[in-house]
């Protein structure tokens, strides 16, 4: 049995490859022990769902999972469907302006938070707040303010103002705004509470050093502050961009895909053809092009976590 050459203190010892093994495997034993079910879970929700969601979109399957093979038949028809072309325009949109608002006003608000201002708590608490919501109530309580009867609109025209008008949920060129709106006024202050983590981080010298070179503050921010916050932002974005790709309580809630097919997401899709459609293999082939898109977001923590620290190192 070959033996393995050990370098210590005393001079280079010889240690058997059996008896190395086993000490590695006995280190942290009870922790090893405590994470086997999560690891099993990992591998049969996770990985083993996935694997039956890849393969069966790739059949005919109708109302269960029993069809025949056929390839890539379903992706076809899914992007022939001008309801999924509809949904995936949407998203990209809504994507598009949430992930830069999102970020914009939550770094603004960290800003202004860092400067020490009084009853600090209180505001994070307050903005923090929406977070701790569903999405089901936020889209309720949108829905309900947007009401072009009940809400703002109906409130400010029984004051007086007869021309107001506030009705986006029923207004198919203006209810990507009102997701918008609902999804800032949830999102907006758990990105503000990572980007303050962030900015409590930035060591004070860094700020005293750049007052003495005359460096503007807001140069400061952002040619210093955020090129030092890059694990922040790369946190921020692959967490905002995952709820984006799974946006459908917010969607359901409040418009329900409404007016018309004008806010359909691709989650909603997913649901409608696996549930209501009766058309497995196409709402799993929906599935599997949303798993690509999440995978996609994530390469760039995944690159920054291990590759990025392994190419440093």
């Amino acid at each position: 049995m070959a033996d393995i050459a050990v370098e210590t203190g005393e001079g280079t010892g010889t240690v058997s490859r059996p008896g190395f093994l086993k000490k590695i495997f006995l280190h942290n034993l009870p922790a090893k022990v405590a994470a086997v079910p999560m690891m099993a879970t990992v591998l049969v929700v996770f990985v083993g769902c996935t694997i039956w969601t890849v393969y069966y979109s790739l059949t005919n399957s109708r109302l269960l999972p029993t069809g025949k093979f056929v390839g890539f038949e379903q992706y076809e028809r899914l992007f022939a469907t001008s309801r999924w072309n509809v949904s995936v325009t949407n998203l990209i949109s809504y994507g598009v302006m949430s992930m830069v608002f999102t970020l914009g006003l939550g770094f603004l608000l960290a800003v202004l938070m860092d400067q020490k201002i009084r009853f600090e708590s209180a505001f994070r608490t307050i903005m923090l707040y929406p977070f701790a919501l569903s999405f089901i109530v936020t889209g309720l309580v949108w829905q309900w303010i947007m009401n072009p009867t009940l809400g703002l609109q109906g409130t400010m025209r029984n004051l007086g103002w007869e021309n107001f008008t506030f009705d986006w949920i029923t207004n198919s060129r203006m209810v990507l705004f009102a997701l918008l709106i609902a999804g800032l006024w949830q999102g907006v202050g758990f990105c503000m509470v990572l980007m303050l983590a962030g900015l409590r981080g930035v060591d004070e010298e860094i700020w005293k050093a750049a007052r003495v070179d005359g460096i503007p503050t807001w140069r400061t921010y952002v040619s210093i502050v955020l090129p030092m916050m890059r694990g922040v932002l790369i946190t921020a974005i692959v967490l905002i961009g995952s709820g984006i790709v799974r946006l459908y309580d917010l969607v359901v809630a409040l418009t329900n895909g409404g007016p018309g097919i004008s806010s359909e997401v691709p989650a909603k899709y997913v649901y409608n053809y696996m549930f209501s459609g009766g058309n497995i293999g196409q709402g799993l082939a929906a599935a599997t092009m949303m798993l690509v898109t999440v995978i996609i977001i994530m390469i760039p923590w995944i690159y920054l976590e291990f590759g990025g620290k392994g190419r440093r190192a």
